[in-house]
């Protein structure tokens, strides 16, 4: 597999990461809003959420480290550390894992979730010089 297709790979992958953060985004905020139980479901959401973010930044950091830069190395070090902060927003989700106050951890795992998908919008319009995706 030559390094064009890992970056198209990384590239759809943020698709799939848009929409489940889409998903997760209005689940949570009609849990949090409607004071409804987290159900197992949400976890399994969230996994999915970061498991997706942690394949990502893996295929981006490879692709960072093994392809000719195609932007200034400032925009490509700029991508890696805002996508680096949004994984870690993402995982921060696991601090409320074990509460037992549903709308409270509906509301700050969305909150959390919603920072992460920010991040991931800055960060692939500061690397494309733009709203061009």
């Amino acid at each position: 597999m030559g390094m064009g297709t890992l970056m198209t790979i990384h590239g759809e992958v943020r698709w799939l990461v848009v929409i489940l953060a889409v998903v997760i985004i209005i689940k949570f905020a009609i849990g949090w809003l409607g004071k409804r139980n987290y159900a197992p479901l949400d976890r399994t959401l969230l996994t999915a959420y970061t498991i997706l973010l942690d394949i990502n930044i893996l295929l981006g950091l490879i692709v960072f480290i093994f392809q000719t830069a195609t932007v200034t190395p400032a925009m490509r070090w700029e991508h890696v550390g805002t996508m680096l902060l949004a994984v870690v927003a993402a995982h921060m989700t696991a601090m409320w894992r074990r509460s037992t106050d549903s709308p409270t951890k509906y509301r700050n795992q969305l909150l959390l979730v919603a920072l992460s998908l920010l991040l991931v919008f800055f960060g692939i319009i500061r690397l494309r010089g733009g709203f061009t995706f």
